[in-house]
């Protein structure tokens, strides 16, 4: 009977390549197996359809950085319900404008940054890329965050002024940061080096009460018009 071979044996005999130069094309998603791509040179195949897709190039494939618009109710860096569960194939944003192809290997190792609160929403980043991770962990209280704050209660005298400066948090008197009216019952905060639970205490102190939080941006790169529960990858170029 006929013996099952290693994929990527097949791919370099299909190819004309070398072994490594059919591992390399598999591990970066250039071949189908049966019409599905598989990322495994030790997949056993025998009497399958194997393609090697025509657009197939050897240069290595970056680490990924993924930017998901987290639900409400999940947690970034650690906790039971981890929202990097959301990051697979089935939630990747159809619109997705990076061009990046996705790949099962850009959903392992993604390291979650920029801590947000459980109960808000808005802008995550994973991340497999060393320096996006030592931009966004060495440099992150000098990175501006911008934030929309739905809010109810009635605001205390000056206390528009008291939220751009004149607040205290966890004993320290924070730094200036930028605070407008959105609409009547949305407030705008763009500031650096915010803590867990500080938008929510800042507001108690002028005599609002928090209804909801979502982050819009973190330095450059923003939320945009990405749906809840979706991701996408943050193109090649792009910084934060």
């Amino acid at each position: 009977m006929p013996t099952p071979i290693r994929l990527a044996k097949y791919v370099a005999d299909l190819a004309h390549c070398s072994r490594i130069e059919a591992e390399q094309y598999i591990k970066n998603g250039w071949v189908s197996v049966d019409g599905r791509v598989s990322e495994d040179p030790a997949l056993p195949v025998l009497g399958n359809t194997v393609v090697l897709d025509a657009a197939a190039q050897l240069e290595a494939i970056e680490p990924a950085t993924v930017l998901l618009h987290k639900p409400a109710g999940y947690d970034t860096i650690s906790g039971r319900n981890m929202a990097a569960a959301l990051v697979q194939a089935g939630n990747h944003w159809p619109e997705d404008p990076s061009g990046v192809r996705v790949l099962e290997r850009h959903f392992q190792r993604l390291t979650p940054l920029v801590p947000l609160d459980a109960e808000a929403s808005g802008l995550m980043v994973l991340t497999q890329d060393g320096r996006v991770w030592r931009r966004l962990t060495e440099d992150g209280d000098a990175i501006e965050q911008e934030f929309v704050v739905e809010v109810s209660g009635n605001i205390a005298p000056y206390g528009l002024r008291k939220l751009n400066h004149g607040l205290h948090y966890n004993g320290r008197a924070l730094p200036p940061c930028k605070v407008s009216w959105q609409n009547e019952i949305r407030l705008r905060f763009a500031l650096k080096g915010v803590q867990g639970g500080q938008l929510r205490d800042m507001c108690a102190q002028v005599g609002l009460d928090v209804v909801a939080i979502r982050r819009l941006r973190i330095g450059k790169v923003a939320l945009a018009k990405m749906p809840v529960g979706l991701w996408r990858y943050l193109p090649v170029g792009e910084r934060f």
